[in-house]
């Protein structure tokens, strides 16, 4: 595949992410942008098309993101979590806030399966 085609797909794939996001439900995700702009010095109630756009804008980041992750692991056959480690191994502080967010997704899990032994434990010894 030469320059001009991978160009032409790459220009038919974000035209396709536009279409795809103006068919999607749009207000999903303003709560949770309305408080992470406060969170970061905005007014306690954005303007709503100020929060449209900011959804619009996360909304594509993410699912180009995820695109370019799977294209990664289509090479392999499955999309992994490392697919989207490679993806940002450039940008440290992505990076390490990544493993830290996987490292408490392990701990998390760690302890929930601690929980139910002892849980389980507990109605052993009641019967």
């Amino acid at each position: 595949m030469n320059a001009s085609s991978s160009g032409k797909a790459r220009a038919a794939s974000s035209s396709q992410a536009s279409e795809s996001s103006s068919k999607r439900k749009r207000g999903i995700f303003q709560k949770e942008l309305q408080h992470m702009m406060y969170g970061f010095g905005d007014d306690p109630n954005p303007l709503p098309e100020t929060v449209a756009l900011v959804e619009d804008i996360v909304v594509e980041y993410v699912t180009d993101f995820a695109h370019k992750a799977q294209d990664m692991g289509s090479k392999r056959g499955k999309l992994s979590v490392e697919d989207f480690l490679y993806l940002v191994r450039k940008d440290a502080p992505k990076l390490n806030r990544c493993k830290e967010l996987l490292s408490m997704q392990e701990e998390l899990k760690q302890a929930r399966k601690a929980f139910d032994v002892d849980e389980e434990k507990l109605a052993a010894s009641l019967d």
